[in-house]
């Protein structure tokens, strides 16, 4: 190979579009390796079941891929144990601006959800400032966000809380939390959407679920949810944008099939689904 060519090959090996596309040869080119917890029903399951498994399908489908899992439960460690180790290429749902990974464009948005029965007092309560709240039991996830506006609205000192970590393996509480309201024994669920909303719609039809899109101050209810890569992998976070833009019909008819709330991209209101 003559001289000139070497160092042209050189230099632009040290072009930052090189490099980006050096890392990306990191990411199979014969499967779609997706990083997924084995017990996060209704999301992921080893069953491939979750709504999170569906969306792989259809990206795969649209690679002309199989889709491979490297499973690990969504836990401290997972991102390291997953993506960090270069076992998977991709998370298939991870909230934008998380700095363990690089973050696609956002494929849905939605929201914490107050769940409650379909008939009762309750059942027209949109926020969880209503006063009607006042003195009931509301179940919530220990640690969640809804909790900083349940402590604003005294209603707190009557909640019932939930386990944030266990072995999802063997227990849900978010199923238990539903399993409760049902029976009586708390009076309403707060949950996030995606959880919650699939749940209701699969197991309890009884129940109604609300997005909270009306909370006043901090924290926002409502967040992006994205797909994550491996830092710099920037040439493989673009083509899952693309997919991402030319499937989103796909993924909202996935996600409403699941009973997933979906909001605008401000979380201000339902999103318009276009036929």
């Amino acid at each position: 190979m003559p001289a000139w060519v070497k160092a042209l090959a050189f230099i632009a090996a040290l072009l930052p579009g090189a490099a980006g596309a050096q890392m990306a040869e990191l990411v199979s080119q014969s499967a779609l390796r997706v990083c997924a917890d084995p017990a996060n029903d209704p999301m992921s399951t080893e069953a491939e079941t979750g709504f999170e498994n569906k969306i792989a399908d259809l990206l795969a489908a649209a690679l002309e891929r199989p889709v491979e899992y490297t499973w690990f439960p969504m836990a401290t460690g997972f991102v390291r144990r997953t993506l960090g180790e270069k076992r998977c290429d991709v998370i298939i749902g991870f909230a934008q601006g998380h700095e363990l990974v690089q973050n696609t464009n956002h494929y849905m948005v939605s929201a914490y959800t107050l769940i409650l029965p379909q008939a009762g007092d309750l059942s027209d309560v949109v926020t969880l400032a209503d006063p009607r709240l006042k003195g009931k039991v509301v179940g919530i996830i220990a640690g969640s966000p809804p909790g900083t506006h349940m402590a604003r609205n005294g209603l707190m000192a009557k909640a019932r809380a939930y386990p944030l970590f266990v072995d999802r393996r063997v227990q849900s509480p978010a199923q238990d939390m539903l399993r409760d309201l049902e029976a009586g024994e708390i009076d309403a669920a707060v949950l996030w959407g995606p959880i919650g909303g699939p749940l209701v719609k699969r197991e309890h039809p009884s129940l109604k679920v609300v997005p909270l899109m009306q909370e006043a101050g901090a924290p926002k209810m409502f967040y992006r949810i994205t797909m994550g890569v491996r830092l710099g992998e920037d040439q493989w976070k673009r083509q899952l944008n693309s997919l991402i833009r030319r499937n989103q019909a796909g993924i909202d008819a996935i996600l409403v099939e699941a009973g997933v709330p979906l909001l605008n991209d401000m979380g201000t209101e339902a999103k318009v689904l276009l036929q």
